[in-house]
């Protein structure tokens, strides 16, 4: 009897012996543990129907289309605002760009000091720093010109593009050293590129060069937790390719819808380089990437928004739904399918609760962590509602579900049912009027926690803007 005590004693005390050192492996184990790379790919005025996983058949992306095969497509797949500046305030910040004042794109005007984001506001870069990530902006910043809204004073270690919300391709046009130094009437498309804060020259196709310098930013910065935010300013306008990405695209006969095919190609080719780079250094299982588009594709230009309705500019869907997928290997599921709505407020949303970084409780965020929906362990929706607000128009819309709302003093009350009509052909206000209403008041109360825009409509650089009267409807 006392010999059968001892020996459960004995085989307690190994079992203690062996917790404790399971535990100590564990501990060990989880501080070795690397975290995520994060890398987001943003286009600008990309079309909905330009990439080949939402149905292209003339434009080929088979690199892009590698994150979504590889990862999670979201077919309703939003951004906040409907033209690229707010945009990409939304999206960096995770929260509703109205809420601090980034209502319009900033003015082309370096001596502005409001026309920017706010030093308030913490993006996705500040938010990772004290988690010890490094972070690189490549191409458009558009988050203003005034020397202290510079990518490197706000959590950027690293950029190389420019700043204001546009860009000539072609080397030989970029002519003016920078804002300051360009003659009255320039084009402040043709100012040549910054690498922090040095003018440097370059020798390749714009869209080519800044694929070049992610990937040389990802070689560098393989061995510590990065965020690279690839920020291509193509398809967005002037139309500018090479011959040799328009000899690829010889199959389409409309010569604009061909350039800008080619410009795609080019991002294309880029995407596909960054993700055979994050194979190379074995870092892709360790990397999450987002691709989407800033806004939805422009009618300036050939792109195709179908089967959406609307355009950049617009909040029918072809203005805000756009091409949208993350890539993640053995944490993303391959080839899904997601169909609830998201936004790009859920970026940052998701880097944040991946990292355990800290979110100011002044500003909170506005996105959500999308991984346990992505798994399957959260089978809700990821959003009860979103919301939308140009100001300039008159404009608020709303999505409930699959209850479209828009209530606009440019164009005018409309209900949809996007489950039935995403393509927003069938207006329903007049048959529910009730659900209508619900949806107003709703986006009303939500727009009272908004401001208006801090800094003065777009105008040519030297010129002043005339302020913009708006009287909001109730």
């Amino acid at each position: 009897m006392k010999m059968t005590k001892l020996l459960m004693v004995f085989l307690g005390m190994l079992l203690v012996s062996a917790n404790a050192v399971a535990n100590v492996t564990s501990q060990t184990s989880n501080k070795n543990v690397k975290q995520p790379n994060f890398i987001v790919i943003l286009t600008d005025d990309q079309g909905y129907a330009d990439v080949g996983f939402n149905g292209s058949k003339d434009i080929r992306t088979p690199n892009i289309d590698r994150i979504a095969n590889e990862g999670t497509k979201f077919t309703n797949g939003y951004v906040s605002y409907a033209v690229c500046g707010p945009s990409r305030a939304g999206l960096l910040t995770g929260r509703y760009q109205g809420r601090f004042g980034f209502g319009r794109n900033p003015v082309i005007d370096p001596t502005d000091t409001k026309a920017g984001m706010p030093l308030e506001e913490q993006m996705i870069s500040e938010v990772l720093k004290p988690v010890g990530y490094t972070s690189s902006i490549i191409g458009k910043w558009h988050m203003g010109l005034h020397p202290k809204f510079h990518p490197n004073k706000r959590g950027f270690d690293h950029f190389y593009g420019f700043l204001n919300g546009g860009h000539d391709y072609l080397p030989k046009l970029l002519i003016h050293k920078d804002f300051n130094s360009m003659p009255k009437g320039g084009r402040h498309y043709a100012t040549k590129l910054n690498h922090n804060y040095d003018v440097i020259e370059i020798d390749e196709y714009l869209t080519d060069e800044l694929s070049n310098e992610a990937v040389n930013f990802i070689e560098r910065k393989q061995d510590k937790p990065f965020f690279l935010y690839l920020a291509y300013n193509a398809p967005h306008g002037p139309m500018q390719a090479t011959q040799e990405y328009l000899d690829r695209n010889t199959h389409i006969k409309n010569k604009k819808r061909r350039t800008y095919a080619a410009m795609i190609t080019a991002v294309d080719d880029g995407v596909g380089r960054v993700l055979d780079k994050l194979k190379e250094l074995s870092i892709d299982e360790n990397t999450m990437v987002f691709f989407l588009s800033d806004n939805g594709g422009s009618r300036k230009h050939p792109s195709s928004n179908a089967p959406l309705r609307g355009n950049k500019g617009d909040y029918f869907e072809g203005g805000i739904h756009v091409p949208f997928a993350v890539r993640w290997p053995n944490h993303v599921p391959a080839g899904q399918k997601y169909e609830n709505p998201v936004s790009s407020l859920d970026i940052l949303g998701t880097f944040a609760a991946l990292t355990n970084a800290p979110i100011a409780k002044e500003r909170p965020l506005d996105g959500v962590n999308l991984m346990p929906f992505l798994t399957g362990k959260d089978v809700g929706l990821p959003h009860d509602v979103l919301f939308w607000r140009n100001f300039d128009q008159g404009t608020l819309a709303t999505r409930r579900g699959d209850s479209k709302a828009i209530h606009s003093e440019k164009v005018g009350d409309h209900l949809y049912d996007l489950a039935n009509d995403l393509s927003e052909t069938t207006n329903l206000i007049d048959n529910n009027k009730t659900q209508f209403e619900q949806q107003k008041a709703e986006v009303q109360a939500w727009e009272k926690e908004l401001i208006d825009p801090v800094f003065r409509p777009l105008a040519k650089f030297g010129k002043s803007a005339k302020k913009t009267k708006h009287t909001k409807k109730q």
